[in-house]
Parts: C-alpha cells; structure tokens; sequence
C-alpha cells in the first residue's frame, strides 16, 4: 500500500510559467513570457566566477554568505538609500529572491494569521502564505494604472493581520510604488504588530526618472520589514538563483533560524565574484537606462500592431490589452498566441487566485533587439 498525502496545497498545480514556456519550445514561438533576458550577461563576472573557483573558493561560506560579499551590499545600501546596515547580523544570501520570500514568510507565520496581498501577484506569494497555515487576504490593485488603494488596505488590517506585502517594482505590471505610498505604509503600521515582507528584486529597474522608494530608506519601517532582493535579476543571470534578505538584527536572527536547515549555504564562487563586482557601480546604476531603452524600443515597435500597451515604470515587463484583436478569455489567448502566431506571452489573470480575467497578457521586453522585432513582425499580423 502506497502512504497517501494530504496535500498542503491541493489547488496549486504547475505553473503558468512553466506552461507557457512549454508551448514555446513546443511550437518554437518567440518567448516573451517568462521574466529572463536571451543577451549575454557580463563577460566580466562570468571571469570573476571561473578565477574564484580556480583560487579554490569550492567550499561552504558561512551559512550567512561570504563577509566580503555581505560588506559590499552594506556599503551600496548605505550610498544608495542612507541605510546604515549591519553586514554581520543584518544580511543573510539567499539562493534567490524567491527562497527569501519564503524564509521571512515561514519566520513569522503561524496558523490563523493574516496576509495582506496585493493582486496581480507574484505567483509564489500566496502558496508560501498557505504553505505556512496562514491565509492571504487579496486586495485588487487599481486597473489600469495598478496603484494600491490605501484606505482598501485600512478596512482590511484586523487584529490577526501579521504581514503586509509590497512589490516595486512590480511583476506582473511595471507599477512603481511612490514615496506618498511609502507614507501610507508608515502611517497604517506605525504602532502596530505587523510585519512588512518589501519585495525589491527589480530595485534598479526604474524608468522615466523615478526614484526607487526602498523600505530601507524608512528607519520606522526597517525595524519591521524583511527586504528581499535578487543578483540574477540585476545582473541578467537569473539561473544562478541567487539574492539576499535585509532585516533588522533581531529578525534576521529568527530568518537565519529557518536558513539554515533549508539550504546553509548559497554557491561560494559566484558570493566571491559578485563581492568584487559589486564596487563596480556602473553595473546596476546604468540597468534603468538600459532597459528603459528597450521598453522604448518594444513601445515603439508595438505601435504597428492592434494591442494596446500599458504604462510600465520599472521591471522587465510590460502589459497591454487586445480588446481590438478578440474577446476571448487571456489565457485562452494567450495559448492560441504562442501555438498559432509563435509568440509566447503570460496571461495576466494567473496572477490572481480567483483568475481575475481583464483580457491583459503580460510581455518580457528583457530581450535583444532581434528578438523583439521577430515578436511584433508576428503580432502585427493579428
């Protein structure tokens, strides 16, 4: 007799990523669906990798990462936002934004509390609220500009609430949150027991001028808030899965708790390649420019076809409607899209649990050039 299980998440199946990416292998569609580059990351860090494997960096670091590589960030925190952050007791490297999420969710969750969420969502956030026993309480963003309504969250807090979660900039949409929202957020936390969990892993990729607004820049919402952020994102290397957490000390501590009987320690020569690479500060601080350059591009290119695009500030995506090309359902759609015309893309209702459907597909504009036109020569035929 086989044991059974009790599935721990039993409406969760494979994702919608993995679909989509599936069907564009299958029918050899241009991918535009899933959040990662096709172009070459830098030569240099891929050198810096190789001379710390020969140099003999093929062992455990500490479980909290490599020092050097937990100084650098300290020291990029502190230029960038004025953050004055510990690198012994503040930071922990993670394999991946994702898997940090999921520790600081797992730290502080107990069954029977609250999460607030905000929909469209990263398509991990909600499992890992559930997997924890407690239960995600979904508040629509504002369609079409995806703007958070803060007096929404107010009505929500209850006395179970534990966790606040942001996203900016944000996946699936491109929002970007603004300091009056960061304002919002310290006035609706301030003397309360509520944690904030700020997802941060496309922090350089702001568009149009607009300032990042870190949690870490707020020393009142610090001392509250787990800050999550990514290397393969900023560094288009995004299989090495690999990020950190910021916290203050004393949560950091119950964080590492958790670390490190999940994982203990993270791929040692790429923390000893990125702890060199980091003191070059051209490499992150020029990826907004860089990829408002090829939002600009992909806007632009778009403009010869019947979808119609919405604003995106920062990340690698952008979203656009296609009430002009059909009335079918975005996943529907999108399916046909990627088996039918070869462009894969996501539909933006996976993104909610309950499949709010307001026929929008989400594209990864994170590609060569070649890539984008070989997509829009194909979408322009619609």
């Amino acid at each position: 007799m086989i044991p059974s299980i009790h599935s721990k998440l039993p409406a969760v199946g494979t994702t919608i990523f993995t679909v989509m990416s599936g069907l564009a292998a299958e029918h050899n569609a241009v991918n535009l669906g899933q959040g990662f580059p096709d172009y070459d990351m830098d030569s240099e860090l891929v050198g810096l990798v190789n001379k710390a494997m020969k140099d003999g960096y093929n062992q455990y670091v500490p479980m909290q990462g490599y020092l050097p590589l937990r100084e650098a960030i300290a020291e990029k925190v502190h230029a960038l936002y004025g953050a004055s952050i510990d690198a012994g007791s503040d930071i922990t490297i993670t394999p991946g934004g994702t898997y940090a999420i999921y520790t600081a969710l797992t730290t502080v969750l107990r069954p029977g509390d609250e999460v607030i969420v905000f929909e469209p969502a990263y398509d991990s956030y909600i499992p890992n609220i559930e997997v924890n026993g407690a239960t995600a309480i979904r508040l629509p963003l504002r369609y079409p500009d995806y703007s958070i309504d803060w007096q929404m969250v107010r009505n929500a807090i209850t006395d179970r609430t534990r966790v606040i979660m942001i996203n900016s900039p944000h996946n699936p949409t491109g929002a970007v949150l603004r300091a009056s929202d960061l304002e919002e957020l310290r006035k609706i936390v301030s003397n309360t027991n509520i944690f904030i969990l700020s997802d941060e892993v496309y922090e350089h990729l702001v568009f149009d001028g607009i300032p990042h607004e870190s949690v870490l820049r707020y020393p009142d919402l610090m001392e509250r808030s787990f800050v999550c952020f990514s290397f393969g994102k900023v560094y288009h290397c995004t299989g090495w899965k690999l990020g950190y957490c910021i916290s203050n000390a004393s949560l950091m501590t119950e964080f590492r708790k958790v670390h490190q009987y999940n994982c203990f320690s993270v791929h040692s020569p790429s923390q000893v390649a990125l702890a060199g690479f980091l003191s070059n500060r051209e490499s992150y601080l020029g990826l907004g420019t860089y990829l408002q350059e090829k939002r600009d591009y992909f806007t632009t290119l778009m403009k010869q076809t019947r979808f119609d695009l919405l604003s995106s500030h920062g990340s690698y995506f952008i979203c656009g409607t296609y009430n002009r090309i059909s009335d079918e359902g975005d996943s529907a759609f999108a399916k046909r899209l990627t088996i039918e015309h070869k462009v894969a893309t996501i539909p933006v209702s996976a993104f909610y649990k309950d499949a709010t459907d307001n026929k929008v597909i989400r594209f990864c504009f994170a590609k060569k050039r070649e890539t984008l036109e070989s997509a829009v020569e194909k979408l322009a035929r619609l």
